[in-house]
């Protein structure tokens, strides 16, 4: 690939035009692109739409299993035998413990996470009150994903205060039957309009490595931005024993940074979070990951975890960036909670599911 490719790239996300399909395909498959060069005009981007800045997310497991759903790649599904640890709907009062633990840690938005096909009236009642509770204590911004939604309890959610409904795509249309046959694709589309209908923010993202093609990742990035969707969360499949799907196909680092490269040329203006798996898949390219995403999880992800909070900290730092957060990065590095645990298992070379102790840190004591 010549310079003038890149450029041309890069210019025409800055000026808001589209990416033609064959172009995106090649930043996914040509074996001539060279990575830095990719990257580079990723960062250009990035920096004049986001600047330097890294969004911390912190996500709140609100309760564990007992999901109807088939959905291949997760851990809580019907159709999984996964050893997790199982539990009904938290009380508010944890809710609002781990909310302040996680504005302490340095976190801008709050991410609670309901499993089930879609809340109750009653249910998103509740999340309402629970909303409100949080906005009044925490200067967080909140998203919540609970599954399939209607417009008025949309509204319900957005009057409480809410910012974001998170509901990712996940795969293209096409291929959206190979990882799921209790809800279809259209659903999925559907609760996103409602949520935009609502006046809320919009969270959807994909998960790479689940059998698809170019194609497929090409389809969800261009819709993805014709929905102008705020918040976009590419997840590297994790592979989690007992899912239907284990077995993540052609997660190479450079390749989770070329799709990392594209979301960012697609959607331009957009927050791209580099999202579950990337410490298993980028490896020891993750911190190049920042030059095209802007955001990412710390604490880890639903059941699985991710790398050692400092760790993660001292990456963002050390690559000259900084965090969206009322808390200076390095009183937030100097703070008791961020001790560096050698101990903890290696995210990095294989799956390690939370246990209790992670899930539920408020009213469990590790041993």
């Amino acid at each position: 690939m010549n310079a003038e490719f890149y450029q041309n790239l890069t210019t025409a996300a800055l000026a808001g035009e589209p990416v033609d399909r064959n172009v995106a395909e090649q930043v996914l498959s040509d074996p001539d692109i060279d990575i830095l060069d990719l990257l580079h005009g990723a960062y250009v981007v990035r920096k004049s739409f986001r600047g330097n800045i890294v969004t911390i997310h912190i996500i709140n497991n609100g309760q564990n299993g007992y999901c109807p759903e088939d959905c291949q790649y997760c851990a809580q599904a019907k159709s999984s035998d996964s050893a997790i640890h199982e539990y009904p709907l938290k009380s508010d009062e944890e809710f609002l413990k781990e909310a302040k633990a996680a504005y302490e840690k340095g976190a801008h938005r709050y991410c609670m996470v309901f499993a089930g096909r879609g809340p109750s009236r009653s249910r998103v009642e509740r999340l309402g009150a629970l909303i409100r509770k949080i906005k009044e204590n925490y200067p967080l911004e909140v998203c919540v994903s609970a599954g399939l939604l209607d417009a008025d309890k949309a509204a319900v959610l957005r009057e409480a205060g809410l910012d974001r409904l998170n509901h990712n795509l996940n795969t293209s249309e096409r291929h959206y039957g190979s990882i799921c046959s209790t809800h279809t694709y259209a659903d999925r589309r559907q609760t996103l309009a409602a949520a935009r209908q609502a006046g809320l923010q919009l969270c959807s993202g994909v998960i790479v490595g689940m059998k698809e093609d170019p194609q497929d990742l090409i389809d969800v990035a261009i819709e993805l931005s014709q929905l102008k969707v705020e918040s976009i969360p590419v997840n590297f499949l994790m592979p989690i024993p007992g899912n239907r799907l284990t077995d993540p196909q052609g997660l190479t680092p450079q390749y989770a940074l070329r799709v990392l490269c594209l979301y960012r040329f697609i959607n331009p203006q957009a927050e791209i979070r580099m999202a579950a798996g990337r410490e298993m898949h980028l490896r020891s390219l993750q911190v190049m990951g920042l030059y095209a995403a802007d955001s990412l999880f710390l604490d880890g992800y639903l059941n699985t975890k991710g790398d050692d909070r400092r760790r993660t900290l001292e990456m963002i730092r050390d690559a000259g960036f900084t965090i969206k957060s009322e808390i200076p990065l390095e009183q937030i590095l100097a703070g008791p909670q961020n001790i560096t645990r050698p101990d903890e298992p290696e995210s990095r070379t294989k799956t390690v599911l939370k246990d209790a102790a992670d899930l539920r840190p408020c009213i469990e004591k590790r041993q």
